[in-house]
């Protein structure tokens, strides 16, 4: 029946062959994508990932199968009655081509798959291999486009590779970009500079957060405000970076805030003062060791006693810092394990700052200020017990008064 249709009508022939070509180029693909469906799921169910769709969204299968289409189009073709030779040639050459590129796109599919299964290692984040898998997949598609080159214009991949050498300082310009960047992932990743959750602080980069993926050219880094910014990888080689793991890997975040005070405010404590500071439970042992300590010291100077500045004494502000001290101590957010420093700096014109050095022990940023904020919220408040003022420039309200008191002063 067939011939009797190629006889009456050539066209009408070829065009029924061709499409006949065409849907068995459709049921080849159906029969191998189901097939390969089938090896797959019972070769991962060997394995502790079993059924995993992570690991089909990839389209590996799709795209191998689309291989069985090219196959049966290629050798198909010469069946096809009344086609022209160059036709042939161009369809066949065409297929092959086609062959090449799936052969390429189902490899890369594969790598985007074992990249898959080792980010779920431990030690993945420390060692991601992202940037290497994507080298490796530019030099096969590199590869692939010479070959189907070679195979569209019918001519040996040899033609095309020998002609490569003059243009390697074309290629070395155009793949500029790439070359340094690789360079830098092996410098980061040799070095351990940056890991995948690590907080970085790039101020030139406006980069401040966690860095969620390390790749090829670039490092994405979320922000706190929930921003990504995309780093060029060759900057955190060349431009300055503060990693913030160390802080998070020792378990204590740094506190070093000053409380700016009065100095007109600062003198010696009286008797009474010491009294009733002796009843703080912080300062009870403090200020009878130091009572102690200074009647021993004004013991030996004898008749000179008699006059108050040959003596020691205990000052306010003194007694404050051994207060603060022993707080800090007490303070269950404060990791007692970690630097701990009550000092006082050099006087400004804003008053005296007396800094607070510790570490919390915890690295959550919103545990962290809220212990931070506790325990200025204390010392603040417990100031005026020593006698001690905080500094603050005059504001609208202490002009407001001194202006009252002045007319005050004047109608007197």
């Amino acid at each position: 029946m067939m011939s009797n249709l190629t006889d009456l009508h050539p066209l009408l022939g070829t065009v029924v062959a061709l499409l006949i070509l065409a849907l068995a180029a459709l049921f080849a693909n159906y029969v191998v994508k189901a097939l390969l469906v089938r090896i797959l799921n019972r070769a991962l169910s060997f394995t502790v990932f079993g059924r995993d769709p992570e690991l089909r969204r990839h389209g590996f299968i799709e795209r191998l199968a689309n291989i069985m289409p090219a196959l049966v189009v290629s050798a198909g073709i010469v069946l096809v009655p009344n086609l022209p030779a160059f036709v042939v040639v161009v369809v066949q050459n065409v297929a092959h081509a086609f062959m090449i590129l799936t052969a390429a796109m189902a490899i890369s599919a594969a790598f985007n798959v074992v990249d898959t299964i080792y980010h779920r290692r431990p030690e993945a984040r420390l060692k991601p291999i992202k940037g290497y898998i994507q080298v490796v997949k530019i030099a096969i598609y590199v590869i692939a486009a010479l070959l189907m080159i070679a195979t569209l214009i019918d001519r040996s991949p040899l033609i095309l590779l020998s002609g490569l050498g003059a243009m390697a300082a074309v290629l070395i310009l155009v793949f500029q970009d790439t070359l340094l960047s690789l360079v830098a992932g092996i410098q980061i990743s040799s070095t351990d500079m940056v890991r995948v959750g690590d907080w970085i602080e790039m101020p030139g980069q406006n980069a401040d957060g966690d860095v969620i993926e390390i790749a090829l050219h670039t490092v994405k880094v979320q922000n706190f405000d929930k921003t990504i910014t995309t780093v060029p990888i060759r900057k955190l080689v060349t431009d300055p970076v503060k990693n913030w793991r160390g802080m998070q890997e020792t378990g204590g975040r740094r506190i070093k805030r000053a409380i700016h005070l009065d100095q007109t405010s600062i003198r010696f404590l009286t008797s009474q003062d010491l009294e009733r500071l002796t009843e703080f439970g912080l300062l009870e042992s403090y200020l009878k060791d130091k009572q102690a300590e200074l009647a021993e010291w004004n013991g030996k100077l004898g008749a000179r006693a008699r006059i108050a500045a040959n003596t020691r004494r205990a000052t306010n502000i003194g007694t404050f810092r051994a207060y603060v001290e022993a707080y800090l101590r007490n303070h269950p957010g404060v990791h007692k394990n970690m630097t701990l420093l009550v000092r006082q700096l050099s006087p400004q014109p804003d008053g005296l700052p007396l800094e607070v050095y510790c570490f919390t022990n915890t690295v959550t940023w919103a545990l962290y200020e809220g212990i931070q904020s506790d325990i200025f919220d204390h010392l603040y408040s417990i100031l005026p017990e020593f006698g001690l003022r905080v500094f603050q420039n005059p504001s609208g309200r202490d002009l407001q008064f001194l202006s009252q008191a002045g007319t005050e002063a004047s109608e007197r």
